[in-house]
């Protein structure tokens, strides 16, 4: 089954990127992922097989070397790679996401001459080194606070000094924390009174003096994100750090809100991958399994039927959410964003836990990959800015009240 849908419907782009994916998923990513499962590491092999493959450089700009790939493109990539390792999907999205925030969102953004011209300057420098010398770039968000969530300014600070910005704070679920080059650091001008609107986006190199990853890491699921704490101790970097101009991640996060829902196609993808063994399995088709046969039983048929109602619910949602993508979208796509991403995690969830009991209990064997997709999937709905919980909360209010509107006004 395609994930994307029917292979007419995408453009020969998207074809040839989700191609990509599922041969790299069928044979790389998905014979290694219960490795790096199991041992909570991170997959040096599958990203040096997506450095090769071009996919690290899929969302950068066709004018600076890259695909040029548009945000649906990008999300139905991510889902095929999620259908084969949840985790190498979910990391790859946080060096995807950099790019994509210093690419075509930056492009529609509003800027003057002079941070127009900043931005390719400094964009130039950050694309050659993805381009030309491979590496990775992580989007550190979480800090434990308000801020993640969107409602409160960045507890990490960037001081200006001359030449550029001193940082300090912390990152906590900080994936691709010891793999990547450049860790995307989201922080607040240090100036009195900043709020959200100060943000900054700067790219700190890894091997900065007063950079360290600390912690141990031994998660439920998503193991293989190695998603550790990065602590920023007075780290210098320059103004060619800035990812956007300052203040304009503020105004990207509230023009082009879809950029909240990436982490979404991992979980697309773990769904599909569930309803994907279930059927091999009832079929008697799961390699190194002994052909017994039990599709015949109406509770199994059944129990399949739901789930397929499940899967094309869900990847209707996913799919029109991607072709939404835009700048500036108005209240009925916002809506059915957070709608999307909620149906998404949460199905995910109830897909695999289904099929765990459509198979019976040989499927929570560890040889198996479905007890390791349902510990993965149980992460989606925990996972900031839109948690489950925030997706209901911003869904309810905002169907509910137009923007800057009060009980009070109501006579």
């Amino acid at each position: 089954m395609h994930i994307a849908g029917h292979p007419d419907h995408l453009t020969p782009q998207q074809r040839e990127l989700i191609g990509i994916a599922a041969e790299l998923g069928r044979t790389r990513f998905g014979p290694r992922a219960a490795t790096h499962d199991r041992d909570a590491t991170f997959p040096f092999d599958n990203y040096a097989d997506l450095r090769e493959a071009g996919l690290l450089k899929i969302c950068v700009p066709k004018a600076h070397g890259g695909l040029g790939a548009d945000f649906a493109t990008y999300v139905m990539v991510a889902a095929e790679i999620g259908r084969h390792c949840g985790a190498t999907a979910l990391s790859w999205n946080m060096h995807v996401s950099s790019c994509m925030w210093s690419g075509f969102i930056a492009d529609a953004l509003d800027m003057t001459p002079a941070q127009r011209a900043d931005h390719e300057a400094n964009r130039a420098l950050h694309c050659a080194n993805i381009v030309e010398h491979g590496m990775v770039y992580s989007q550190p968000f979480s800090e434990g606070g308000a801020a993640a969530a969107g409602k409160a300014p960045w507890g990490t600070l960037a001081r200006p000094v001359e030449g550029g910005y001193v940082i300090t704070g912390k990152k906590i679920f900080a994936s691709l924390a010891g793999a990547a080059d450049f860790y995307g650091v989201l922080c607040t001008l240090d100036k009195p009174g900043a709020t959200q609107r100060d943000s900054l986006y700067l790219a700190v190199p890894a091997k900065s003096g007063g950079v360290s990853v600390v912690g141990d890491w031994d998660p439920l699921g998503m193991r293989g994100t190695v998603s550790r704490t990065l602590l920023l101790n007075e780290v210098f970097v320059p103004h060619s750090a800035r990812l956007m101009p300052e203040g304009l991640y503020w105004q990207a996060a509230a023009r082009f809100p879809h950029m909240f829902a990436t982490l979404s196609p991992s979980y697309m993808g773990i769904a599909q991958a569930a309803y994907d063994f279930t059927v091999a399995y009832l079929r008697a088709e799961v390699p190194g399994m002994p052909k017994v046969l039990r599709r015949m039983y109406p509770t199994k048929q059944i129990a399949v039927a739901d789930m397929r109602i499940k899967l094309e619910q869900t990847r209707a949602l996913f799919l029109q959410n991607a072709r939404d993508a835009r700048v500036d979208p108005d209240k009925d796509t916002r809506m059915r964003l957070y709608a999307a991403h909620y149906t998404i995690m949460e199905n995910a969830a109830a897909l695999t836990s289904l099929a765990i009991r459509t198979c019976g209990g040989q499927s929570m064997l560890k040889s198996l990959p479905l007890e390791r997709l349902y510990r993965d999937s149980r992460c989606g709905s925990l996972m900031l800015p839109w948690t489950a919980e925030l997706c209901v909360d911003r869904l309810g209010r905002e169907c509910l009240y137009e923007p800057g509107e009060r009980d009070e006004e109501i006579n």
